[in-house]
């Protein structure tokens, strides 16, 4: 078992691809890791420690940075075909043979590519608020989307409580919950992205998005067990996205929780890590 937890595990680095990839790996080991990518301008520090803790309880959690994001160097590709082909390299630079895959909004988009490029190597698949190529309001961010990003805040984390909490009552006392816990690092953060990420994320997300002739025949690829988690009510990436992944998937099941928008495991802390800690422990019995 490694020691280390959320917020004292170490920034690690790898070199791969020509990028210097920062990691940090905590959690019990010994079984197949589970490697986590990032949602849309977000870091190592933007996880949930009650998630990421939680799931280390039952196996090594791999965060890391993907290029040119925060404290990795190189630049953000355009393309989520790109960000997959850094994350399967600095999977292979770790030494990894088999991995499961967890992504979360961009980073489910992420994880589906690194799950069709490597399928030998990518055991199982969590999908959290996301979606498939050309799916429902992913051309472009969603009207809500843009309203929420586009607006001001007294207090910059709040963005977080719209993008995602519901406005309801109990929704927004988990959103400021959630902004506690996601504070609580204090030494050896990760630096905010700089202002190259946004945009090139933003191309990547609209060309995974654009239409285009049977979009969802690629899913039919992607043979590992899923798990698709969303809230019902996502105005990010809209909750009929994640119906859409579970239906075209061969060998995929669906969550939605409650009274949730894009943040539904953070709403739902205790109730997502055991969803998934189920979920992961099924492959490990079945290997």
């Amino acid at each position: 078992m490694n020691h280390d937890t959320h917020h004292t595990a170490p920034t690690q680095y790898v070199e791969a691809n020509g990028v210097r990839f920062a990691y940090r790996r905590f959690g019990k080991t010994g079984g197949v890791p589970l490697l986590l990518n990032m949602h849309f301008t977000g870091t190592m520090d933007h996880w949930d420690p009650t998630v990421t803790d939680g799931l280390a309880q039952e196996r090594e959690v791999i965060l890391f940075n993907n290029a040119g994001i925060a404290s990795s160097s190189g630049e953000v590709p355009t393309s989520i075909e790109g960000m997959a082909a850094n994350a399967a390299a600095f999977v292979k630079a770790l030494g990894l043979a088999q991995i499961d895959v967890l992504g979360f909004s961009l980073g489910g988009l992420v994880a589906q590519e690194i799950a069709l490029a490597e399928p030998a190597r990518v055991r199982r698949l969590v999908l959290v608020g996301t979606g498939p190529r050309s799916g429902e309001g992913m051309a472009t961010l969603t009207p809500e989307a843009q309203d929420i990003f586009g607006a001001n805040y007294a207090e910059p984390d709040h963005l977080w409580l719209r993008v995602f909490f519901t406005p309801s009552a109990a929704s927004q006392a988990a959103g400021r919950a959630f902004l506690q816990r996601f504070r609580h690092r204090v030494e050896g953060r990760d630096p905010e992205v700089n202002d190259k990420v946004a945009p090139a994320q933003i191309e990547a997300l609209g060309k995974w998005g654009a239409p285009r002739e049977n979009p969802f025949d690629y899913l039919k690829a992607i043979a590992q067990p899923t798990l698709v988690i969303n809230g019902d009510n996502d105005v990010i990436i809209y909750t009929s996205n994640s119906s859409i992944l579970q239906r075209h998937l061969p060998n995929a099941q669906l969550i939605l929780y409650p009274d949730a928008n894009h943040g539904s495991q953070y709403q739902y802390p205790e109730r997502f890590v055991a969803h998934v800690n189920q979920f992961l422990s099924e492959g490990s019995a079945s290997a």
